[in-house]
Order: structure tokens, then C-alpha cells, then sequence
């Protein structure tokens, strides 16, 4: 998502612009938060446009909350607001995964940061994926490396649902290793490590293993037709 400089009187300022959402930096009983607004869509019957926000609001809702009960460190949720179609949840103090790697692929790698991190990503989606979750959107930017602990925080549940298939865990890494492989080369293989930090943590990564090499197979053939 773009960042954008703008604001409201209402939600806070505007900081990122999506095709579903927009997000605001706000406060909350005296503590930064953010604001995630999913706004309607014009081309939509209104009856209609308002039932599909209104579930895909709570199902992020229902998402992130799961996702803290199996043990996976994501923002505290403050508040649903099911009328102005807003989630309300605690700000992450930090830098993006996304930021942390590219300065390693410009200034170097510092080895023993880049396990620590990978082993916490491969971790995290262990335990989505053993608890029937899904992220849907694994990339560098819905991570968080939270200032002072090191932690790296999963953001951004909206496109997250929840399944027992290997096929679809399968999708959700296959998403993550484009994304680092378009973006994070630089690096190494931050990806074989993310995989031997899943395979420790996950008591189902077989299945999905073998299903993640033919999305792979997909994805090669889908490259040479063009």
C-alpha cells in the first residue's frame, strides 16, 4: 500500500491506502494506535457492499484474535466498531521486516540477526498453520520487528481465513518466498531458513512440504508460458 500524508478530524492521519482499507494513526485512551477503516465500494449494491465489509471486518477480527490465542504475536486488538466498518488495535513501535533486510542487502547481512528473524517468522507460521489458519498475505511489510525486544510482530489479517488444507498452507509460503526472492535476494536463502524453523515447530509440515513443491511446479511452469 502507498503511504499517504493526509488526515482526518475523526480517525487520526492517514497513513497507507489499500484497495479495501485505509490506515490511520490514532490514539487510544492516551496510547497510539492504529485505525484500519474498510471503506465501501461505490460499484456495489449498498445492502450488499455493507454485508460483505461487515463479514470480511469481523473475519479479520476473528483472524487476529485466533491467531494471539495459538501462541502467534500480533497487535492487541482494542475494539470492532461494526457501524464505521473500523478495527481499532494497538500501534507496534519498530521497522518493518521488510526495511530491517533491505538494509542487510545493502550494508550486509549480520548473520546471527537474520536466523533469529527467520526462526521467528518460520515459527509464527507453524503455529497459524497448525491451528487451521491462513494468513493470506505473508510478506516482509506485515511483519514488524518491535523496538527494544527484537520480536517480530505479524500484522494485517485481512485477507486471512481459516483451513486445514495443505494446499492452501502451501500457497500462504509459496507467497512469502516470491515475495523474498523478488524483493530480499541480497540476503541468501532467508527462505530455507524460515523452512527449517517450520518444520521444527509444526507437527503437520509433511503434508504441506509436499504441497508447497508443487506450487512451486505451478508457479515455474506459469513463469515460462509468460
Amino acid at each position: 500500500m502507498d503511504t499517504c500524508q493526509s488526515g482526518t478530524a475523526d480517525l487520526g492521519v492517514l497513513i497507507k491506502q489499500g484497495a479495501e482499507a485505509r490506515v490511520f494513526l490514532s490514539s487510544f485512551v492516551g496510547r497510539k494506535c492504529i485505525i484500519k477503516e474498510r471503506f465501501s465500494k461505490k460499484y456495489r449494491h449498498p445492502i450488499l457492499d455493507s454485508k460483505l465489509t461487515l463479514k470480511r471486518l469481523n473475519a479479520e477480527a476473528r483472524c487476529m484474535t485466533k491467531a494471539r490465542r495459538l501462541g502467534v504475536v500480533t497487535p492487541v486488538l482494542y475494539g470492532v466498531d461494526s457501524v464505521h466498518h473500523t478495527l481499532t488495535f494497538e500501534f507496534i513501535e519498530g521497522r518493518s521486516v521488510k526495511d530491517v533486510l533491505l538494509e542487510f542487502g545493502s550494508n550486509g547481512v549480520i548473520e546471527e540477526r537474520l536466523y533469529d528473524i527467520a526462526t521467528q517468522i518460520g515459527t509464527a507460521i507453524a503455529k497459524l498453520h497448525d491451528g487451521g489458519l491462513v494468513h493470506g498475505d505473508l510478506t516482509t511489510s506485515n511483519m514488524i520487528v518491535k523496538e527494544g525486544t527484537n520480536q517480530v510482530v505479524l500484522i494485517d489479517f485481512g485477507l486471512s481465513f481459516t483451513s486445514t488444507l495443505p494446499e492452501d498452507k502451501a500457497v500462504d509460503l509459496y507467497v512469502l518466498e516470491r515475495a523474498l526472492l523478488s524483493m530480499h535476494s541480497s540476503c541468501g536463502d532467508v527462505m530455507e531458513k524460515i523452512l527449517a524453523a517450520y518444520r521444527k515447530a509444526s507437527k503437520q509440515w509433511s503434508a504441506t512440504m509436499n504441497k508447497l513443491a508443487q506450487v512451486r511446479q505451478r508457479g515455474r511452469k506459469r513463469t515460462m508460458v509468460g
